[in-house]
């Protein structure tokens, strides 16, 4: 078992900034693949972004292509997601998962932080 648990959101302005956590205990964290997903109400799940297990090699949304950026600290065992030029259709609940691969399916889920812009 994987237990994750996000931090870092909160109220922000249309073009400010805030940095998501994600802290994983349990299993060794450098053994999973991390993304970041959001929700927001009345809408589905949607993919944000994710990192390899090295953190070599990273995916984004279009959305949020050239805004926001993943990073991973192993030896933290710590998962982030920068987002730069927040808009408002970037509120939502973020949710950070673990998984076998970047691009597969996600075994483990976080209970979520919410962000919420403001226009």
């Amino acid at each position: 078992q994987v237990q994750l648990s996000e931090s870092g959101g909160g109220l922000v302005q249309a073009g400010g900034s805030l940095r998501l956590s994600c802290a994983a205990s349990g299993r060794t964290f450098s053994n999973y693949a991390m993304g970041w997903f959001r929700q927001a109400p009345g809408k589905e799940r949607e993919f944000v972004a994710a990192i390899s297990r090295s953190g070599l090699v990273t995916y984004y949304a279009d959305s949020v292509k050239g805004r926001f950026t993943i990073s991973r600290d192993n030896a933290k065992n710590t998962v982030y997601l920068q987002m730069n030029s927040l808009k408002f259709a970037d509120t939502a609940a973020y949710l950070c998962a673990a998984g076998e691969r970047a691009k597969g399916e996600y075994d483990y889920w976080g209970q979520g932080t919410q962000v919420t812009v403001s226009s």
